[in-house]
C-alpha cells in the first residue's frame, strides 16, 4: 500500500494572503499530497516579533482562505503549545498522529534556507520528514551543497530532491499590513472572505 502523503505548512499567517494559498496549492499538487495542513504558530522561533493579531483571528482567517480548497485543513497544534514551538516537535507529533503509513512534507520558503543551520535540531528534522523548499519561478534554484560539511552528503541530497518551483506571487505580509492600516486597496492580495473578516473585526488598523 502506498504511503499517505501529508504536507505541513507552518507560519504566523498574519494575515494569510494569496501568496500563501498560491504556493501551497502548487506544492500540494507537485508533491501529490493527500492532505495539506496549515499550522499557525504563536510565534516563529527565529523571529523576535509576535503576531499582530490574536491566535483566534489568524486561525479563523486561514479557515476562510482555504474553505474552497479540497484537502486543505488548519491545525491549532502550535497555538496550544508554549511559544515558540519547534518544527521538529510538531513533525514528531504528526508522525505519531498519522502513523508509519504516512509520509510528511514540511513546506518552507527559499528565504528560510540561510537560517536553516540555526533551526532547532535541523539534522533530525531533515531525517524525520521531507523538508520541501519552495522557490519562486524566475529566481535561482536553492543550492544546499554548502551545507554538506554540516549535515552530510545524504541529507543535502535529500534537500535537493525536495525543491519545489512555485508561481511568482510577490506579496509581503508586512507591506500588506501597512496597506490595510493606510486604507489602501488590497483586494489583489487577499481572499475576499478574509478581507471582509478583517474589516468586520477592525484588524490591522483597518
Amino acid at each position: 500500500m502506498d504511503k499517505k502523503r501529508i504536507a505541513l505548512f507552518g507560519g504566523t499567517f498574519d494575515p494569510i494572503h494569496l501568496g500563501h494559498t498560491g504556493v501551497s496549492k502548487s506544492s500540494f499538487e507537485k508533491t501529490g499530497a493527500d492532505k495539506l495542513l496549515f499550522i499557525p504558530a504563536r510565534q516563529v522561533a527565529l523571529k523576535a516579533n509576535s503576531p499582530v493579531v490574536s491566535d483566534h483571528h489568524r486561525q479563523k482567517m486561514i479557515e476562510l482562505a482555504i474553505a474552497d480548497f479540497n484537502g486543505f485543513e488548519v491545525s491549532d497544534y502550535e497555538l496550544t503549545k508554549p511559544a515558540p514551538a519547534y518544527t521538529l516537535d510538531t513533525v514528531l507529533c504528526f508522525k505519531e498522529k498519522f502513523g508509519p503509513q504516512a509520509e510528511l512534507y514540511w513546506l518552507i520558503g527559499a528565504d528560510c534556507v540561510e537560517d536553516l543551520p540555526r533551526w532547532y535540531k535541523i539534522e533530525q528534522l531533515i531525517d524525520q520528514c521531507r523538508l520541501c523548499t519552495m522557490y519562486r519561478t524566475g529566481y535561482n534554484k536553492p543550492n544546499f551543497d554548502k551545507f554538506a560539511d554540516l549535515w552530510g552528503i545524504e541529507r543535502v541530497r535529500k534537500l535537493q530532491e525536495n525543491i519545489i518551483e512555485t508561481p511568482l506571487i510577490d506579496i509581503s505580509s508586512s507591506e500588506l499590513r501597512q496597506r490595510l492600516a493606510a486604507g489602501r486597496d488590497v483586494s489583489d492580495m487577499l481572499d475576499g472572505k478574509v478581507l471582509n473578516y478583517i474589516k468586520e473585526n477592525h484588524l490591522y488598523g483597518c
